[in-house]
């Protein structure tokens, strides 16, 4: 039945009783005006009339509540299971199912709502299918991968893990899918380097010492972040991160094989270049004999190039100390000045022989002393003012100086050369690194070396240089 068919129905009920209501009350006043009022009758009639009237009455009411209360609840109630099913559908429940069949207006919606639920059901299915395959194909890829991998979401709760990592980090899968790293870590010391680089950055990564395959192994950590650049913002959403253990124990075997390699052949040729200087000492002596003007030029330029051997052999010692971490530090009371003076005692002659003026500037007030190894923060000295000598033009000048601020005591060798393209202001303190286009010889390794003097002592060696101005290189230590 449908909703104009009960409205009909309903009204027509109404309509029957009342005009029965008012018949039968009509038909008992024509009834009771024409009997006598004095009339026996009369009053039997009247009470008759009075009954008739009042259940008639009383059914026409009960009628309509009856109807009022039947018919918004038969229009309303298909509405209101309808509503209902959007909502389960809206909470995805795509099983609701609805039944009108005796809603003639809703039966059409009904049928259209269960076809719409079915469909969504079964995308569901073969969606949550393709996710369930996607996931197990991402699982599989991640665990092929032989070296140890994590990622993490924003809050920084383990999303994945391989079979490498839990190993390493000797966890089971159990313990850390979906658990916070940071309370993990809290009894794992790996995984609390790894979370504290991961949260505070440093500048230098050092390689990480782990036992693993039955022997000391070497992992590089590699930290990547995940971003989402397909949203509707115009900024990416960071959506966590991962970290990757790089399995480096054969570059560092090899390292340090070269390392090993290195500082025996510097040791060894230490030996016959020394043999080589002291001929030259008992050729150049006038005891034995004098030497005409090209046996001197012969022996000056047998011993300059000796002499380059030589401080390139002791740049590679220097090297293998640091990169072997065997760098010893005698640390005593040093003053800043005789550091000075001692580089400048070692340039003069390489300066005299260029016309380089060497000029010094250090203040009148006292300067705090340092606590250095004063043996090599003076090598580091004297190599940037050997540096700033070469880089120099003929007859030109470099300054060398001190100067205390702030607690820092700093020391600083400048020339007035063609200075340092930006570009390569980090690049000249790695290892064997040439600014292209230098036409000076070196080893590549003395800035390097420097650096990793002066960082050993915690203190910082920068450059500050503009083409065409000159370089000026700054000591910082604190005093």
């Amino acid at each position: 039945m449908n909703i104009r068919t009960k409205l009909i129905l309903s009204v027509g009920i109404l309509t029957g009783m009342i005009i029965l209501l008012v018949a039968l009350s009509v038909v008992n006043l024509q009834i009771l005006t024409a009997t006598e009022p004095d009339s026996p009758a009369a009053m039997p009639g009247l009470q008759r009339a009075l009954l008739w009237i009042s259940v008639t009455g009383g059914v026409c009411i009960l009628a309509s509540i009856v109807l009022l209360v039947w018919l918004p609840r038969s229009i309303s109630k298909p509405i209101q299971e309808l509503t209902h099913g959007i909502f389960e559908i809206a909470n995805h429940n795509y099983e609701k199912r609805l039944d009108m069949s005796g809603h003639e207006e809703f039966s059409a919606v009904a049928d259209s709502f269960n076809r719409m639920a079915e469909r969504l059901a079964e995308y569901r299915a073969s969606t949550l299918n393709d996710i369930l395959a996607a996931k197990k194909f991402l699982e599989a890829i991640v665990n092929s991968i032989h070296d140890p991998i994590i990622g993490l979401n924003r809050e920084h709760e383990i999303l994945f893990i391989n079979k490498e990592a839990l190993t390493v980090l000797n966890l089971k899968r159990e313990e850390v899918i979906r658990h916070s790293a940071e309370e993990l870590s809290l009894k794992n010391d790996l995984l609390r380097r790894l979370v504290r680089e991961l949260i505070t950055p440093s500048e230098k990564k050092e390689p990480l010492k782990i036992y693993a395959d039955n022997k000391e192994s070497y992992f590089q950590a590699s930290y990547i972040t995940i971003m989402n650049t397909e949203t509707d913002t115009d900024e990416p959403q960071n959506l966590g991160d991962v970290i990757l253990l790089k399995n480096i124990t054969e570059f560092k075997e090899l390292d340090s094989a070269k390392t090993t390699f290195i500082s025996t052949i510097s040791h060894e040729l230490k030996t016959p270049i020394s043999a080589i200087l002291m001929s030259l000492q008992l050729l150049e002596d006038k005891r034995v004999g004098a030497l005409n003007d090209e046996q001197e030029q012969l022996s000056k330029s047998i011993k300059e190039n000796a002499d380059r051997l030589l401080g390139i052999t002791g740049e590679l010692l220097n090297m293998t100390q640091v990169e072997a971490g065997k760098l010893q530090m005698m640390p005593k009371i040093t003053k800043p000045i005789e550091l000075i003076e001692y580089a400048i005692k070692a340039n003069q002659v390489q300066a005299d022989k260029f016309g380089i003026q060497i000029e010094v500037e250090y203040p009148g007030e006292k300067m705090p002393k340092l606590f250095v190894d004063s043996e090599k923060i003076a090598w580091v000295l004297t190599n940037l003012l050997s540096n700033a000598i070469r880089y120099s033009k003929e007859n030109g000048r470099v300054v060398i100086g001190a100067k205390h601020e702030d607690g820092t005591i700093e020391m600083y060798v400048q020339d007035f050369g063609k200075g340092i393209d930006p570009r390569y202001h980090q690049s000249i303190f790695d290892r064997y690194f040439r600014v292209p286009g230098t036409k000076v010889q070196g080893s590549g390794l003395g800035l390097s070396i420097s650096k990793d003097f002066v960082e050993a002592h915690g203190g910082t060696l920068t450059v500050e240089s503009e083409l065409g101005k000159g370089s000026r290189f700054v000591i910082r230590l604190k005093g």
